[in-house]
């Protein structure tokens, strides 16, 4: 469905473009910005001054046990905390598709072409623009340079010998990610740059989507009546505009290798840090209507006119030999690397150019421990892999593209699916790369099952979809430093399964070894004040561990709530199994998983307090909605539970457990019954069945076991936990009141609305839209044959946070209706694959139905045949 003012959005983007071209090869789907647009709006992050008087008084005790934590962590530790709400990263509206595969780090440049983000060292960000990595085109006619501009907007006090100031009116930035596209129009030049920018990002591909590589393609048009000699220069920093850019010994070196018939040359950068030394490479192919020359080293300070001049003298760079000696201490060392090609009348050429990185062992924070990254596996752990990666790069592109396009097609061409969500669900897939995700071998040593033997209800030391498509982990958000935060990846995980699905059970693999794991060292917790044991057994940890100490060592790193206390983390667990299961049919895993899932039930039955079959809240609702007070049995904590009863029974029929099967069909049958009693009002579901004031508050994602039963192609007949009707009412009710009560239908879905359709303000989550869930509740939606509905949500969110608010790439956890925003770059929004999923699902299903009528038609005819 588009609407008038999804329509509107999308042209604000693109209003200041002035020029009528519209590039080489450039989709129609994705999302397109000119460069000279400028985001009205300006929002803050959400911090601790935000939170309300009545919220302060409420958790006075967690303020200040907060504070003295956060002292100690800042101050005498010197590090930084995992959840900082003093010093929360301002909006920066610039960002645009990260460069790199899976799980090597990652490097962002903005959607104006600065390279502005990196994440090298594993999970830890660094917010800099680098002034002097940039390209720069130089145009020549009859041997005379008649044009030479840097490719960038900006007019940044440094390099003044350089020309900057390209007109971003000229220009416009197109994603569609894993690949983007820049189109430069040069004006008064009758030529025409397209910058295609490619990273290996390629489902059920687990080798070339580890590399940390991206290619760009300079697609040349000439436009004119004659020809044009025409080079493009890319330079690059030796570092990330860090401060260890300036602690010396970092040196630079030309470097040509020819493989298989193929050439590529280009310079290394080796910047040489005591931990996590890594090595950049600007690379090109050698071909013989193309010239490349270089630069090895040149000081990125002062004017820098000396290697303007070199390249505007005859478009190529004077190609030293040898290497560049080693950084003094308080200096930096550039490189350039310029390609040159003729571009015939009215015709067009290309060249291309590789970034590669290669930082092949990596230690976190506590460098307790050293981790080899994935692509190691096929380039080594030398640290001399640069020139082999891009190699690889520059003769392979052609086949990722392919294989990309065939992957995205069939969405692109549906032409029943609105244009917004096509750019939603690739562009969303961004944090795959770059949300501190690692991606490292299992070394020879590991045990990953927690001590406990398959015999014994535990798992393999070494699972075998571990041991060969290693181990992965990625960030609650690039603000929310945890590793594998599972009440999230809950939501996120459908993008893992759906498309890197070895992926995906080798988290579950991971969680569940920590499952059957205890750590009695006692522990204050932040929110209760109260010391318990880090880990009880039979509990699912809040997550594996933060980068700036040591992951996979540690489970449960955050300090909120006691884990016994976590009843969503094990219900979540055993939907995940089961999903997984019924996507992947891999009967190992469903079989490793089993004693599992049959032990974090076991440990939830301690919360059903009277009997009646259904758990029940105490304080707080659960670790996802930790913000909301709740009493007794909740519409999502229950929901849950009911949701798992499900799946425990399909998973013991599967395993021919009839005993098992009985058991949990009768807590299932009483547990539904009391769920119905207690919190049904006639239209949905109440938030909880206290009887509070607040209690039949409606709750946006109060759905969220059924939703999940949906996605694991139950929630009907002998597996259905929640009556149809009364999940439509249900999802009916969120439609009117909480999307469009809200915001007048153009924001998604709050968390929470009163009846009487103004926003529940009880908490601080309360009030807030989050992206995520909104996603995940119009899968619900198309789930139950509204589609219209859930379109209509989640176009709410994609157009507030990649159109209005310029977060693209930086999805948040959360905005307010007005004013503020939460956690940038977050996990949960990569739920929005759970609509792919649900539209999937329902396409089948309506195949199926129009087979069976078929079928029932042909059998109608036999019949009367017969008859006659």
């Amino acid at each position: 469905m588009t609407t008038d003012w999804g329509e509107k959005s999308t042209a604000d983007l693109m209003s200041s473009y002035v020029s009528k071209e519209m590039g080489y090869g450039v989709p129609k789907e994705g999302w397109r910005i000119c460069l000279a647009h400028e985001f009205k709006e300006k929002r803050k992050p959400f911090q601790a001054k935000d939170v309300s008087l009545s919220n302060v008084l409420e958790h006075i005790g967690l303020g200040i046990r907060y504070l003295k934590w956060w002292y100690k962590k800042t101050q005498v530790e010197k590090k930084a905390p995992f959840i900082d709400m003093f010093r929360a990263q301002p909006l920066r509206q610039i960002y645009g598709a990260p460069l790199g595969g899976i799980g090597g780090g990652t490097i962002t440049r903005g959607w104006r072409g600065e390279f502005c983000r990196w994440q090298l060292n594993p999970g830890m960000y660094h917010y800099k623009t680098v002034t002097a990595n940039q390209f720069t085109v130089c145009l020549r006619r009859g041997g005379q340079t008649v044009y030479q501009q840097v490719l960038s907007v900006e007019r940044p006090p440094t390099l003044q010998g350089w020309n900057w100031g390209y007109c971003g009116e000229y220009a416009f930035y197109h994603a569609l990610f894993p690949r983007a596209w820049t189109v430069y129009h040069l004006p008064g030049q009758n030529v025409t740059l397209t910058c295609r920018q490619v990273s290996p990002v390629i489902p059920h591909d687990y080798k070339d989507s580890s590399l940390p590589v991206a290619v760009f393609v300079w697609d040349i048009e000439n436009k004119n009546d004659y020809a044009l000699d025409v080079s493009i220069m890319f330079t690059m920093v030796n570092g990330s505009g860090h401060k260890d850019d300036k602690s010396g010994g970092h040196w630079n070196e030309p470097f040509h290798l020819e493989k298989e018939g193929e050439e590529v040359s280009g310079v290394l950068l080796h910047h040489c840090t005591s931990v996590n030394p890594y090595t950049l490479c600007i690379a090109a192919r050698e071909q013989p209507d193309k010239e490349i020359s270089h630069q090895t080293a040149f000081s990125p300070k002062g004017t820098c006119s000396g290697l303007w001049r070199d390249l505007i003298t005859d478009g190529r760079l004077d190609s030293p030999t040898g290497s560049s000696p080693p950084t003094l201490k308080g200096e930096k060392v550039a490189a350039a690397l310029a390609v040159g090609c003729s571009v015939p009348a009215q015709g067009h050429n290309t060249l291309e150019f590789c970034l590669s990185w290669d930082m092949p062992k990596i230690t976190f924070g506590s460098r307790e421990r050293e981790h080899i990254r994935r692509y190691t596996r096929y380039y080594g752990t030398n640290g001399d892999a640069s020139p082999s990666l891009s190699h690889y790069a520059l003769t392979h592109y052609k086949q990722w593209e392919k294989s990309i396009e065939e992957w995205q097609r069939p969405i692109l061409q549906d032409s029943s699916l609105p244009s917004w969500y096509k750019s939603a669900l690739f562009n969303e897939l961004y944090f795959v790369t770059d949300g501190g995700t690692v991606w490292t071998e299992l070394p020879e040593d590991a045990d990953v099952s927690g001590g406990v033997r398959s015999e014994n209800g535990g798992l393999p030391a070494q699972p075998a979809v571990i041991k060969e498509y290693g181990r992965f982990a990625y960030l609650e958000g690039q603000e929310y430093r945890m590793y594998n935060t599972y009440d999230v990846h809950f939501y996120a995980s459908f993008a893992l399964i759906m498309l890197w699905p070895k992926l995906a059970l080798s988290v579950q693999y991971d969680i569940a070894g920590s499952v059957v794991q205890k750590d009695p060292t006692e522990r204050l917790h932040l929110m209760s004040g109260l010391c318990s044991p880090v880990k009880a057994k039979n509990v699912v940890p809040h997550d594996i561990g933060d980068p700036d100490d040591e992951p996979w060592k540690r489970v449960n790193a955050y300090l909120i709530h006691d884990t016994a206390d976590w009843k969503d983390l094990n219900l979540k667990f055993v939907l995940q199994v089961y999903r997984d299961f019924h996507l992947t049919q891999d009967n190992q895993y469903l079989r490793d998983m089993w004693p599992i899932c049959q032990a974090v039930m076991e440990s939830e039955m301690k919360f059903d307090l009277d009997g009646d079959g259904l758990i029940e809240n105490s304080g707080y609702a659960d670790q996802t909605y930790d913000g909301w007070t709740v009493t007794g049995p909740s519409a999502y904590c229950g929901g849950l539970w009911l949701a798992s009863l499900c799946v425990m029974c399909k998973m013991a029929k599967l395993v021919d457990n009839e005993e098992t099967y009985r058991r949990y069909r009768d807590i299932l049958d009483r547990g539904s019954a009391a769920f119905d009693k207690l919190l049904w009002n006639g239209k949905y579901y109440n938030y909880d069945s206290s009887g509070r004031d607040l209690s039949n508050s409606v709750m946006s994602d109060q759905c969220a076991g059924h939703w999940f039963l949906r996605a694991s192609g139950l929630g009907e007949e002998d597996y259905q936990a929640f009556p149809n009707e009364k999940i439509k009412s249900a999802l009916k009710s969120v439609f009117d009141l909480n999307v469009m009560s809200f915001a007048g239908g153009q924001m998604g879905a709050v968390n929470g609305m009163r009846p009487e359709g103004v926003p529940d303000r009880s908490s601080v989550q309360s009030d807030e839209v989050w992206i995520g869930v909104v996603y995940g509740l119009a899968a619900t939606m198309i789930h139950e044959g509204m589609q219209e509905e859930g379109m209509r949500t989640a176009e709410g969110c994609y157009r507030t946070v990649w159109e209005r608010l310029g977060m693209a790439f930086q999805t948040p956890e959360a905005y307010c209706e007005k004013g503020i925003y939460r956690s940038l770059a977050y996990m949960r929004p990569l739920s929005i694959w759970s609509m792919q999923l649900a539209l999937n699902s329902s396409q089948k299903d309506q195949t199926t139905s129009s087979q069976i009528g078929a079928t029932d038609r042909e059998q109608g005819q036999d019949l009367r045949g017969n008859q006659s």
